[in-house]
């Protein structure tokens, strides 16, 4: 549509570009404007257009009465190029978003899949909604790679006993200690396509377990990022089918599924029902304790009362 209007104006200006000048006869210089080649290429190039006020004079010379239609004639030069310098820029970002849409990748899958030998550390996803990019940590190694990483534990250095607004945008800054990346974040990645989750944890002594999960999503904060999560696999249990349809909280947010506040209950941030299977943001106590259910927990492979040493959640393409 962009095209035929830009042709359109451009025939429109030839139309005017040969009026008779006191005997002589001025024309405007060509337009080139370079169209968009046949698909599959996704882009197309606009080198010049080139036209301007001075390079068509315009006058009824001999053949009218006076020279009364110049005014009206520019009038209509001024217009038709204001016309085409709008279209001009309209394609100029049209081009730009095609160029974004092809080369920023979504996630960590798109960043493993367009390059070769790609390390595990933090990199800038673009989601699909196109409201900006971010940075994320990607998994490289863990099960072919590609995972986008959403939460870490591992030392105990990061405060995970926080509101609503820390939760909602993520907290810290720094991806490559402990951290959470940002249910707003969270719910962009995964409405944009079907996603599968991985959740890993080691204990003490370094054992470690796994669930796998192959859906995977949040709403976003109107919903109070309700949770999907369904497909269990692994040696872990499965402590996330309990959480199941459950709305997140955080203490200062109840939106729970019982009258006592869990967040509160068990100091941590969380998809809670009524209460938990699950409490991998609770406090990092680190192995045994005696306080009930409050620490980094999971409670079908180490109980309640058995915080982990480290945990990962993570996302992929299914």
């Amino acid at each position: 549509m962009i095209n035929h209007l830009l042709v359109a104006a451009m025939l429109q200006l030839s139309l005017l570009g040969g009026f008779s000048v006191r005997g002589q006869t001025t024309e405007a210089p060509a337009a080139t404007v370079h169209l968009p080649p046949p698909k599959p290429a996704p882009e197309f190039t606009v080198q010049s257009c080139s036209v301007t006020s001075q390079s068509v004079t315009m006058n009824c010379g001999g053949n009218c009465a006076s020279d009364a239609r110049v005014p009206e004639l520019e009038r209509k030069m001024d217009h038709l190029m204001a016309t085409v310098s709008r279209l001009m820029a309209t394609v100029s970002d049209c081009c730009n978003d095609t160029a974004d849409t092809n080369t920023r990748p979504k996630d960590c899958k798109e960043i493993l899949d367009n390059s070769e030998l790609t390390p595990s550390g933090v990199y800038m996803v673009y989601p699909a909604d196109n409201l900006g990019g971010f940075p994320v940590y990607c998994d490289m190694h863990t099960d072919g790679g590609g995972w986008t990483v959403f939460q870490k534990r591992q030392d105990g250095t990061v405060d995970f006993y926080r509101g609503w607004a820390d939760y909602k945008t993520g907290f810290p800054s720094n991806l490559n200690g402990e951290f959470w990346l940002g249910n707003d974040k969270l719910h962009r990645l995964t409405e944009q396509k079907a996603y599968g989750l991985r959740v890993d944890l080691e204990d003490t002594t370094g054992n470690t377990a796994y669930a796998a999960y192959s859906s995977f999503s949040i709403s976003d904060e109107s919903d109070q990022y309700r949770l999907t999560v369904g497909g269990y696999s692994g040696d872990a249990g499965d402590s996330m089918a309990f959480q199941n349809g459950q709305r997140f909280s955080t203490k200062d947010s109840d939106n729970d599924a019982i009258a006592a506040h869990c967040s509160q209950r068990y100091k941590g941030a969380w998809w809670y029902g009524d209460c938990h299977n699950a409490n991998l943001n609770g406090l990092y106590h680190l192995g045994a304790h005696s306080t009930y259910a409050d620490g980094v927990n999971w409670n079908h492979w180490k109980g309640y009362y058995y915080s982990l040493k480290r945990t990962t959640m993570k996302i992929r393409p299914v």
